[in-house]
């Protein structure tokens, strides 16, 4: 008896296969993947249908690049600061929160409007809003409330207030009382809501409205140059836009408005000069005019001509020396007493190095005083400005001193010169110099006041012409097809997620699954040879295979009596017995019985089926038919009887049958009694072949206590039922040889998924198979 001939198919490219395998093993469930990307479609479809647009946009300006040309000409008036400005600390000042809520406050966008829909509320931007409402309330109350109410249009001159569960009807212009005050409505343009239309109002806190509006606008520096680009997203682009337009004309204002502090502190300064020295100059030219008419003086000038002309040059910078020591006593007076102060500068004081330490601290105190508007005290940068402000401070005190100092030298020196040359004219009456003195005096203040007027105008011309520090090149502009939600990649990630999470699904599945499905799964594990594999049935009978039948499970049958002739060729004799097994109960083997003894009957063959498993009896209940004969157990505790009394033809089936009978209380005791060898010589003499149907192996012992009765052991093994780790029980029994010439055959298969095995037949024995309609194509389970 040979045991060692393989049925199974030839071994190609082991890795080609199992690519194959696995896009069959997916392709199979390919429905799957079309409900999933279609249930994920219609999802963001939906989603998107009830999901607000969002629109962005944005506008470009270009911070203090360069000079304005127009200023140019008053740069010899030192009244032009340097234009070098840092990008981040300007990119600070705009998203200050402080600069966002003047916006809000400004622009009103804390008071929104929204038009009552199905799903979701679209929004009205607040200066297109069908009604405008006047708070009665303090604006402190109004910026921290946060409340809404609804308004209802019933007529052109009346509507429905709605507040919480209250309602009242009104007419427009009339004063409401709300739970946080009186408002008044009027309505913008008379039929611009149509009746019964509702329209939400809803007031949010300032500080709230402007931290989101903070964190939402994207400031970008373009190409590593001084131009910003400022992007804003919202669910209505023409409030964006505004909010962008008035975010930069509030920061140019702020920016002009900082400018002008020292230019505004040096007009206060010299408006206070001037009104003292007016006062001065007004009480010398009366007391001038005094002396003049008590001592009856003309003309002093042309008697003391000759003597007076050496002394012209001496006046002169007396005169020059006198004023500046009188503006260094009021620049001196208002450092120390105006603190933190801008230092009046560009006053035309001789010391260069003192206007430009003057300068220097102005400049260092203004931007001092634009960092602190959006940070603290405890700021490192503020805390560096201020020392650096000290120490400038104290440099322009000494070197006021020190110009004192040394004006002081330098006027003395010149009246010791001027006393020497009035020693050679003292012909010169007392009365002319006393006359000269107060001449002087009046000069000198004169000198000082004209001198006042012309920095004042040329204070006044710098804070007329001061620029803001944000040019705009663009405009805030924005496109009227939405950025979001982005329609492209949520159909996009749809598609993903309606073919990943069927993949996810089938994967854990096939991780998870240890069931047989395949041949090539009891390939891996039995090495026995298998004789083929019969395909899963849409019928219900029992018996599939006649003469007229070429389906795919009669064709499968057909087959396997070939491989099964093919292994019993070496058997001598002309009786061929057939045992067939399994593992477990529920595998098929009996419905493989029935069905190779038609196989077997349908070549003129005489065939017995005997059934084996008298614990279990099913023979008779699959073919539907009543015995009237005592069965396999009857015939084994029952000596008396013959072979053939128990032995019954019936006219549904080409093939006798040895039914199983009752229930016996001890199989495996019957069995050994020898009476089972009887039935077996009994059917091998009167026979062609004697198929026997026993008990699952790994459930009782009964198949093999009579297991070397047999010419040839058929093991079925049940796809999609038996675990994957029982393979290990036919394994081993074929390799210890405990089942003579025994071979596998794989039931219950799927010819969908037969993942290259399959039954073509090409021969004329194929059904017709019929073309399908397209809608079948794509839904397969709807027929």
């Amino acid at each position: 008896m040979e045991e060692n001939k393989q049925l199974t198919p030839v071994n190609f490219n082991e890795d080609s296969i199992n690519i194959r395998e696995e896009l069959e093993r997916y392709s199979y469930y390919w429905k799957w993947f079309v409900i999933s990307i279609v249930i994920a479609l219609i999802a963001v479809k939906t989603y998107l249908r009830y999901t607000p647009n969002q629109y962005a946009a944005s506008t470009t300006i270009l911070i203090g690049d360069k000079e304005n040309n127009e200023l140019s000409a008053f740069k010899d008036l030192g009244l032009i600061g340097s234009s070098n400005k840092s990008l981040e600390n300007e990119i600070e000042l705009l998203k200050s929160r402080s600069l966002f809520e003047r916006v809000v406050k400004d622009l009103g966008i804390n008071v929104q409007f929204f038009k009552k829909g199905r799903v979701y509320d679209s929004e009205i931007f607040v200066q297109n809003a069908p009604y405008k409402i006047n708070f009665l309330i303090d604006d402190s109350k109004l910026f921290a409330l946060s409340t809404s109410f609804s308004i209802i249009t019933k007529t052109d001159s009346s509507f429905i207030f709605v507040e919480g569960i209250k309602s009242n009807q009104f007419s427009f212009g009339e004063k409401i009382e709300t739970n946080f005050g009186e408002i008044i409505i009027t309505p913008e343009k008379i039929g611009i809501v149509a009746p019964d239309e509702e329209i939400i109002v809803r007031i949010l806190p300032v500080i709230a409205v402007a931290n989101r509006y903070k964190n939402s606008v994207q400031i970008q520096v373009l190409n590593n140059s001084s131009v910003l680009k400022l992007t804003l997203k919202d669910r209505v682009l023409k409030k964006a836009e505004a909010i962008l337009d008035y975010l930069v004309y509030q920061y140019n204002k702020d920016v002009v408005k900082d400018k002008n502090l020292i230019a505004k502190n040096t007009f206060n300064f010299i408006n206070e000069r001037i009104d003292v020295i007016n006062k001065d100059l007004a009480i010398v030219e009366a007391g001038a005019e005094n002396y003049k008419t008590k001592n009856r003086l003309t003309d002093i000038t042309s008697e003391a001509g000759i003597a007076l002309q050496s002394k012209t040059e001496l006046e002169k910078n007396i005169i020059e020396l006198g004023t500046q020591l009188k503006l260094v006593d009021y620049v001196n007076d208002y450092v120390n007493s105006n603190v933190e102060e801008f230092i009046p500068s560009n006053l035309g004081m001789s010391d260069v190095s003192l206007n430009q330490s003057t300068q220097k601290f102005n400049d260092l105190l203004l931007e001092r005083n634009r960092i602190l508007k959006s940070s603290s005290k405890l700021n490192p940068v503020i805390i560096n400005l201020e020392e650096q402000l000290l120490r400038l401070r104290e440099n322009i005190n000494q070197s006021l001193l020190n110009l004192k100092s040394s004006m002081t030298i330098s006027l003395n020196d010149l009246k010791r010169q001027e006393i020497g040359i009035s020693s050679k004219i003292a012909s010169v009456p007392k009365i002319e110099r006393e006359f000269r003195d107060i001449q002087r005096q009046q000069q000198i203040i004169e000198a000082l006041y004209l001198y006042l007027l012309q920095k004042r105008e040329e204070n006044s011309i710098s804070m007329a012409v001061t620029v803001p520090n944000a040019k705009i090149i663009d405009k805030a502009y924005g496109s009227n097809y939405p950025v979001a939600p982005n329609r492209r990649m949520f159909y996009l990630a749809a598609l993903l997620i309606g073919s990943i999470l069927p993949f996810a699904i089938l994967y854990i599945m096939f991780l998870l699954d240890n069931k047989v499905h395949t041949r090539k799964d009891v390939e891996a594990v039995v090495k026995a040879p298998i004789l083929g594999d019969i395909p899963k049935t849409k019928s219900e009978e029992k018996v599939v295979i006649s003469d007229n039948d070429r389906d795919s499970t009669a064709e499968s049958f057909r087959l396997l009596r070939t491989n099964v002739n093919f292994m019993l060729s070496s058997i001598k004799g002309k009786t061929k017995t057939i045992f067939i097994t399994s593992t477990l109960g529920g595998e098929g083997k009996t419905f493989i019985a029935i069905n190779l003894a038609s196989v077997l009957a349908l070549t003129n063959k005489k065939v017995l089926l005997i059934g084996g498993d008298i614990r279990k009896p099913k023979i008779a209940a699959y073919l539907n038919i009543q015995s009237t004969k005592k069965g396999l157990s009857h015939f084994l505790m029952d000596k008396t009887l013959k072979a053939s009394d128990v032995i019954e033809q019936f006219k549904e089936t080409s093939f006798d049958i040895l039914e199983s009978g009752i229930v016996a209380p001890n199989p495996s005791e019957l069995l050994m009694n020898g009476r089972f060898e009887e039935v077996l010589a009994y059917g091998k003499e009167n026979y062609d072949y004697v198929i026997v149907d026993t008990a699952p192996i790994n459930i009782v012992t009964d198949t093999l206590l009579f297991s070397q009765q047999a010419d040839l052991f058929i093991y079925v093994i049940r796809a999609n039922f038996l675990d994957k780790r029982l393979l290990e029980i036919p394994n081993k029994l074929y390799l210890e040889k405990r089942l003579p010439n025994m071979a596998v055959l794989v039931n219950d298969t799927d010819l969908e998924r037969g993942y290259g095995y399959g039954y073509g037949y090409g021969y004329g024995y194929t059904e017709e198979i019929k073309p399908k309609k397209w809608w079948q194509k794509l839904l397969p389970f709807l027929g």
